[in-house]
C-alpha cells in the first residue's frame, strides 16, 4: 500500500496523514470549498476539490471519493471518524472498486451500526446486558408493558443511532407516550428509521470502552479502557486512560467481554466496545463503534502504540506484533476535546476569525489539531478545534498537566471548553474520581464556572488596569514649547 487517500477533514485527517508519511506512504487529502487553505490540504502529496461546504455536497459523497481514489491510483482509504467512517455501503464501494478500506469488513460495519443486532449477536457470546427489550417497537402500550417489567426509571433509543439523538430518559409511566412520540421523531429526523427500544434506566452510570485491535489471522487483543464519562449532551468532553474506577480483575473481566463482542460479528481493524458502568460496579454492553475513536490517543499514550499505523498494517494483511500478555499500561493520559463553544451560554457554537492561536507545548503534551491562527471556524462542522492530550506518571500528575497546558493554550476570536475542561480538573468531584455521565447536571453552571474564575478574573482586570495606566502615562502629550524656527514664508 504506497497511497492511500483520507477521506475525511481537519484534525484527524492531518493525526492520519503524519502516521503514513512516517510509515512512507503517499497521502491524498479531500476537501470542501470551505477547507481549501486548510493544513490536512497542504500536508497532503495529493489534494481533491469534493464541493460546497455542505457535508452533503461534499465529504459525504462517496462517489466522488471513490472516483477521485480511482484516478489518482490509490490503493487504500482510511475514513477517519464521522463522515462515511461506519457507512457499510461506503465500505463496499471501496473494496468493489479494488481499493483497500482501513477499517472493518462491511458486514461488522453493518451488524454492529444498529444497537439491537448489536445487542442481539453480544447476548449469544455472554456479554451482560442492561435489562430491556430485544426488539424495536412503535406501540406505546407495549413501551408501557416493558417499563413496568424492567421498572422505571427507563431509557429509550433509537435503535440507528448515537450522539444522544432519539434518547429520551423516562421518570415516569404518565411521561412516556410524550419522550416516545419525541425520541421517534428525533429518530426519524437524524437517521431516517424511527425504531427504538427500552431498558432499564442505569443510575449513577460510567461510561467506560475498551479498545479493541484485531486482525485478519483471527488474533484480536484489548488495548485497556478510557473512562468517557464527563458529556455534555451524550457526547463526550473530557476522556482519561485507564479508567480510576477498574480493579485489575474488572479491567479483565471488560477486555474480555470486548473480544466477545469483536468475535460476534467477525471484527477487524481498531474498533471500541461501551460498556456502562454501574454504582455496584457492575458492567453493562452498550455498544460497538467501528472506527477509530476520536479519544483514540490516550490510549496510544499509555501503551506506547500507534493505533493508524496498527490499522494500516493489518488493512495489508500482517499480523498484529504482539499478544495481549505483552501489553502493559504506562502512566495516566487525559485528553479535553478543546471545542468553539461558549460554556457560559448552554455551550452553544462559536464561530469567527481565530485572531490569536497559541498551542501549549512540553515533555508529556499533545495537541492533534486542524487549525491554525488567522483561520475561520465554519459554521457546516463539528466545532472542535483540536484535542488536547497529555502524559504523566500518575493521574494527579497527568491532572496538574493538563491544567498548565490549558492555562498555556491562547485563543483569541471565538469562545472555547478551555475554561470549562479547567472547572473540571478543579472539581473534587473529578479529583477524587467520584463522577458520572450526570456530572455536568450535578455540578456545572455558567454562574459556578464564572464564580470559579473570579480570582483569576479579578486578577487580570487589575494587570489589564495597570497595562492601561502605563500606556496612558507613555502616550500623553507633550506641552507645546516655542521653536527658535521662524517661519520663512
Amino acid at each position: 500500500m504506497k497511497k492511500i487517500l483520507v477521506a475525511n477533514r481537519g484534525e484527524i485527517a492531518l493525526r492520519i496523514m503524519r502516521t503514513a508519511r512516517r510509515m512512507g506512504i503517499q497521502t491524498v487529502a479531500v476537501y470542501s470549498e470551505a477547507d481549501r487553505h486548510a493544513p490536512h490540504v497542504r500536508f497532503a502529496d495529493e489534494a481533491v476539490l469534493l464541493g460546497p461546504a455542505p457535508s452533503a455536497q461534499s465529504y459525504l459523497r462517496a462517489d466522488k471519493i471513490i472516483d477521485a481514489a480511482r484516478k489518482l491510483g490509490v490503493e487504500g482509504i482510511h475514513p477517519g471518524y464521522g463522515f462515511l467512517s461506519e457507512n457499510a455501503g461506503f465500505a463496499q464501494m471501496v473494496s468493489d472498486a479494488g481499493m483497500t478500506f482501513i477499517g472493518p469488513k462491511p458486514h461488522s460495519i453493518q451488524m454492529m451500526g444498529s444497537k439491537l443486532a448489536a445487542k442481539e449477536a453480544a447476548k449469544k457470546f455472554n456479554v451482560p446486558m442492561v435489562p430491556g427489550i430485544e426488539e424495536a417497537i412503535t406501540d406505546v402500550e407495549m413501551a408501557k408493558e416493558i417499563g413496568r417489567r424492567v421498572g422505571y426509571p427507563i431509557l429509550i433509543k433509537a435503535s440507528a443511532g448515537g450522539g444522544g439523538k432519539g434518547m429520551r430518559i423516562v421518570e415516569r409511566e404518565d411521561e412516556l407516550k410524550e419522550q416516545m412520540e419525541r425520541a421517534i421523531s428525533e429518530a426519524v429526523s437524524a437517521f431516517g428509521d424511527g425504531s427504538v427500544f427500552i431498558e432499564k434506566y442505569v443510575t449513577g452510570p460510567r461510561h467506560v470502552e475498551v479498545q479493541i485491535m484485531g486482525d485478519t489471522h483471527g488474533n484480536i487483543v484489548y488495548l485497556f479502557e478510557r473512562e468517557c464519562s464527563i458529556q455534555r449532551r451524550h457526547q463526550k468532553v473530557v476522556e482519561e486512560a485507564p479508567s480510576a474506577i477498574l480493579t485489575p480483575e474488572l479491567r479483565r473481566a471488560m477486555g474480555e467481554a470486548a473480544i466477545r463482542v469483536a468475535k460476534a460479528c467477525d471484527y477487524v481493524g481498531a474498533g471500541t466496545v461501551e460498556f456502562l458502568v454501574d454504582e455496584q460496579r457492575r458492567f453493562y454492553f452498550l455498544e460497538m463503534n467501528t472506527r477509530l475513536q476520536v479519544e483514540h490517543p490516550v490510549t496510544e499514550m499509555i501503551t506506547g502504540l500507534d493505533l493508524v499505523e496498527l490499522q494500516i498494517r493489518v488493512a495489508r494483511g500482517e499480523k498484529l506484533p504482539f499478544v495481549q500478555e505483552d501489553l502493559k499500561i504506562n502512566g495516566h493520559a487525559l485528553e479535553l476535546r478543546v471545542y468553539a463553544e461558549d460554556p457560559l451560554n448552554n455551550f452553544l457554537p462559536s464561530v469567527g476569525t481565530l485572531t490569536k492561536y497559541r498551542l501549549p507545548e512540553g515533555p508529556g503534551i499533545r495537541v492533534d489539531g486542524g487549525f491554525e491562527e488567522g483561520m475561520e471556524v465554519p459554521i457546516y462542522y463539528d466545532p472542535m478545534l483540536a484535542k488536547l492530550v497529555v502524559h504523566g506518571a500518575t493521574r494527579d500528575e497527568a491532572i496538574q498537566k493538563m491544567k498548565e497546558a490549558i492555562a498555556a493554550y491562547e485563543v483569541e476570536g471565538v469562545a472555547t471548553i478551555l475554561p470549562f475542561g479547567r472547572f473540571v480538573l478543579d472539581h473534587p468531584a473529578f479529583v477524587s474520581a467520584d463522577f458520572d455521565t450526570h456530572f455536568v447536571q450535578h455540578y456545572f453552571s455558567p454562574d459556578k464556572l464564572i464564580e470559579s474564575h473570579r480570582d483569576e478574573a479579578e486578577v487580570a482586570a487589575l494587570l489589564a488596569l495597570r497595562l492601561h495606566l502605563e500606556h496612558k502615562r507613555l502616550l500623553t502629550a507633550v506641552e507645546p514649547v516655542e521653536s527658535n524656527w521662524k517661519n520663512r514664508g
